[in-house]
């Protein structure tokens, strides 16, 4: 125990975080991590509840406090909150009076009532100050997430700017006032919709409800239930704040570049005002065992699946650390159980393990989905041997060392980032960990044994589990929730209330920008003629990664993504497959291949101390990878199945397959694959032949790592395919993107609650002397919470949970900028969510207030952005790919000082007004307005086929 100035603090010994942890006088926790990697501080403030804490009559009320967090206190967010608080007060008690009430037309004329007070009381209401104020000081970031049983509010902010941020969020947590509350229910209920839409939450909500039958896991969702939704409180909604939001309840969690000493001060000037009170306690209830299978049959639209739940104790107990072992043994990606006999063998699609800690209860999760023909009872059985051979010890001796080392290296990851640092604390924090046992982890694990983990697996794991067999078909239950009449909010976004006006006018000692020289940053030497070094040293940790880059990719040849992954199911001429990827593992190292358009790169991590082996490891798969006609026989039905399963996935049918369709037409960089017929023709020696012809082209070596320059080029001179005469890649017709001569419409018709919409124009080509006029321009209009497209179509209309429209940037010189608009709402708001997206795209509103915060926002962040590690070496990589020899920022810091409002407006004009838009639009399509869609632009009904090319 230390103490500086009357703060006390806790250490641990060997802590690698320097973790400082005070309680203060009124209870409020602080973790603190200094870490001066960049002159920015990662912040989470926790409040230990979260959706298991709801009443049980309004689910989805820790979730709907989250939201109101953001919309200020009776001094953020108000212009004159006397008047303000009796319309709220009228809302509150309509509502109480609404839930109360069953008769429609009683219910349809209180909201009515509800939404012309809420009118009313908005006329004294700033929306989004809060967000404002946080772009303003050049935070980025600022979100929230709530979970079972935490709440969890996030910030990136400038180091300089922490007394103005302890200043905000301490009066944030004071007295947030539940303002605007029928636009943000509204918000919530198309949150809700995208649920009901999602596979994925219905499988997660089935699988929870069969583990937990009586404890708050599983009888509740964090969303909460539709009836709930519809039939709100903002009374429970006060008293759950009041109950829960209590310093003692409540943890601070920063990483960065700060003053531990005077840190503590500022977080107790400032939060010393938030008063203790005893917290609500939660019984747990004690949960039945589970003697036989819970299997559970959902229905969707997307893939088929299956997974897998067993129950364990919570947090703090040794299951825990049974299940972190067993869970690496099973599945890390590289050579566990699950790695080696299911994925890398093909015997089903995506296996996976993980482990959820939670505090009363914790599960472990497996996953897979079937090959073509496969039934989920032929998945399960896969995966549950899997367990058998835990069970049994059929794991080799040497992979529990193994395990340590790759957890070693995880941790050396999570240190790298502040993110990742303070994401430990809420973890410890919410979960009740005790500091120094999260510190002992990895040396506790060690000492445990494979007899028993072994002994652990057949005491706990049997036939108690629940399984969800998540099938392809129309699920007869999902409900939707319909919209309610909602009058458009007046957005007072010129307006500025006193807090704020203390706020912007408080003067900081401002940090200077750094900048990246890419001669000065990135040492180069060439290993050979033809192949450049790029290297940058790392000085924090052991840690190397190494990439091979090519300037060649789908665009050039469509066997080389496959021939890629084929590689990953091959060994060498000494090591079978699993073989490699076992010694991979034994050593700490991974290689992966990532391909694109245009480029695609090799590469290869892990520890410094075993990077020769390593370097060597990965030479002899290129160079001498065996063929196996078994390995590439089942990756072809495999990707033949996943290609079927693409066409169910919403994401990938409108970002991917839609997208390129409305940019290119039908002939597309996404649609540039082997057809169905080309595929299962492939052989293993034309794939190898792809890869030996790939290693002969000039490519570039980027590095990060601790090892010097010459050494490493020297090593790497020694390679075998750089022995080689190494030629020149060739030049490629690019694929031409549309020009858009009318509007038209492109519908795509799936089964769903929602509609989503993209809208897309290409304008003019790439001009590196409007970046930074672009930039600002969408910090302004939309670019987060504070901008004038969120603030209009969500904050004022509440048409949508999810919306943006930004002019989109290329990433290659030789393409075009793009007006790019997304948003997705109920199927019956899209008259209205189209009409509100065009208004905004032909008229920028103005907000003297909200540019002068986007540009102080952008103008901090850039001073307090420091790029470091390999982002160093892919800044260059890009700004190569768009001609450029510097950092763009550079341009941005210094151009966007002297713009005003007018320049952005004079944008708006020349880009924006009269032109013709793709509009894309994803939904069911007997829901959709067809007729508004018609007065957009001629409308075609494209099929699946048509969009992804197979």
């Amino acid at each position: 125990m230390h103490s500086e100035h009357r703060y006390s603090y806790t250490t641990v010994p060997n802590d690698p975080l320097h973790t400082r942890i005070y309680t203060l006088d009124n209870g409020l926790t602080v973790y603190m991590s200094p870490h001066k990697d960049e002159p920015r501080i990662y912040t989470s403030i926790a409040v230990r509840a979260g959706s298991k804490n709801d009443p049980a009559e309004t689910t989805g009320l820790a979730h709907y406090l989250e939201h109101m967090l953001f919309k200020g206190t009776d001094s953020i967010g108000s212009l004159d909150y006397d008047k303000e608080k009796v319309e709220l007060q009228k809302i509150v008690d309509l509502y109480e009076e609404y839930r109360s009430t069953d008769d429609p037309d009683k219910r349809a004329d209180i909201y009515r009532q509800i939404d012309s007070t809420s009118n009313f009381a908005a006329e004294f209401t700033i929306p989004n100050e809060y967000d404002k104020l946080l772009s303003s000081i050049g935070a980025r970031g600022t979100n929230a997430y709530t979970w079972v049983e935490q709440t969890v509010y996030l910030n990136d902010i400038p180091s300089n700017q922490l007394e103005k941020w302890l200043t905000i969020e301490a009066e944030r947590f004071r007295n947030p006032i539940m303002r605007l509350f029928h636009t943000e229910l509204e918000t919530v209920y198309e949150e809700k919709n995208m649920t009901m839409d999602s596979d994925s939450r219905k499988i997660w909500e089935n699988l929870y409800a069969g583990l937990f039958r009586k404890h708050t896991y599983g009888t509740q969702t964090t969303i909460g239930e539709a009836e709930h939704l519809k039939n709100p409180s903002i009374k429970n909604v006060i008293d759950y704040y009041r109950a829960w939001y209590v310093p003692n309840n409540m943890a601070i969690c920063i990483a960065g570049d700060f003053d531990p000493d005077e840190a503590i001060k500022l977080i107790d000037e400032k939060f010393s005002k938030l008063k203790p009170s005893p917290v609500p306690r939660f019984f747990p209830p004690k949960e039945d065992p589970i003697e036989n299978p819970v299997i559970t049959k959902v229905k969707g639209p997307e893939a088929e699946e299956l997974v897998i739940g067993f129950r364990f104790t919570g947090a703090g107990t040794p299951d825990i650390d049974f299940l972190t072992l067993i869970d690496k043994i099973l599945h890390n990606q590289t050579a566990g159980l699950i790695d080696l006999n299911l994925n890398q063998d093909q015997k089903v699609l995506d296996a996976a393990s993980m482990v959820v800690e939670m505090k009363d209860y914790s599960t472990h999760i497996l996953s897979a989905k079937p090959r073509e023909g496969q039934s989920l009872d032929e998945v399960k059985t896969h995966l549950l041997e899997q367990i058998e051979n835990v069970k049994k010890g059929n794991f080799p001796d040497w992979l529990l060392e193994a395990v340590i080392n790759d957890l070693k290296i995880e941790e050396l990851r999570t240190l790298e980032t502040n993110r990742g640092r303070t994401e430990t604390f809420v973890d410890a924090f919410v979960l009740g960990a005790d500091w120094q046992s999260v510190v002992e982890k990895r040396e506790r694990l060690s000492r445990i044994t494979k007899e028993e983990i072994s002994a652990f697996a057949r005491k706990h794991y049997g036939t108690n589990y629940v399984a969800i067999y998540k099938q392809h078909g129309k699920d007869a239950e999902t409900p939707k929730i319909q919209k309610p009449p909602i009058t458009p909010l007046k957005v007072n976004r010129n307006k500025t209330s006193v807090f704020a006006e203390n706020i912007l006018a408080r003067k900081t000692e401002e940090i200077d920008p750094v900048f990246l020289d890419f001669e000065r940053d990135i040492q180069s030497e060439n290993i050979i003629d033809g192949v450049p070094l790029f290297s940058v040293k790392n000085n924090e940790n052991d840690l190397f990664s190494l990439y091979y880059v090519f300037d060649i990719g789908n665009n050039h040849t469509k066997k080389i993504d496959l021939a890629l992954d084929y590689l990953s199911y091959l060994g060498t001429s000494a090591l079978t497959p699993a073989e490699f990827n076992q010694e991979m593992y034994k050593i700490g190292a991974s290689f992966s291949a990532y391909t694109a358009d245009d480029h695609l790169y090799l590469k290869l991590s892990g520890l410094q101390e075993h990077f020769p082996a390593a370097l060597h490891m990965l030479e002899k798969l290129l160079c001498d990878a065996r063929p196996n006609v078994e390995a590439l026989e089942k990756l072809k039905a495999g990707i033949l199945k996943e290609r079927a399963d693409d066409k169910l996935s919403k994401r990938k049918i409108l970002f991917e397959a839609m997208h390129h369709y409305g940019r290119y037409g039908a002939s597309s960089p996404f649609t540039n694959v082997l057809d169905n017929d080309e595929l299962k023709k492939i052989t293993p020696e034309e794939l190898l032949a792809e890869i030996d012809t790939l290693m002969r082209y000039r490519h570039r070596v980027l590095y990060y790592g601790p090892a010097a320059p010459a050494k490493l080029s020297s090593e790497l001179r020694e390679l075998e395919h750089l022995k080689r005469e190494l030629v020149t890649i060739p030049e490629i017709e690019p694929f031409i993107e549309i020009e858009q001569q009318e509007n038209r419409v492109y519908v795509v018709d799936y089964d769903m609650t929602q509609a989503e919409m993209l809208m897309l124009s290409r304008d003019m080509r790439y001009d590196p002397e409007q970046v930074p006029l672009i930039t600002l321009f969408n910090e302004y209009y939309g670019g987060g919470m504070s901008s004038v497209v969120f603030q209009e179509l969500r904050e004022a209309k509440a048409l949508a949970y999810s919306v943006f429209s930004v002019y989109r940037i290329p990433k290659d010189k030789d393409e075009h900028h793009y007006i790019f608009s997304y948003i997705g709402t109920q199927a019956d708001k899209l008259p209205e969510a189209l009409s509100g997206i065009n208004q905004l795209l032909e008229n920028l509103p103005e907000s003297p207030d909200l540019f002068a915060s986007a540009k102080n926002g952008i103008h901090r962040k850039i001073r307090t952005e420091r790029l470091t590690r390999t982002k160093i070496l892919f800044t260059r990589e890009e700004a190569q790919k768009l001609g450029l020899n510097h950092d763009i920022r550079k341009d941005i810091y210094e151009n966007t000082e002297n713009l005003d409002f007018e320049d952005i407006a004079a944008f708006h004009r020349q880009r924006f007004t009269d032109k013709k838009y793709t509009l894309l639009v994803l939904g069911k399509k007997e829901n959709l307005d067809m007729e508004t869609l018609g007065k957009f632009g001629k409308v075609s009904n494209l099929s699946l086929e048509e969009i992804f090319g197979y």
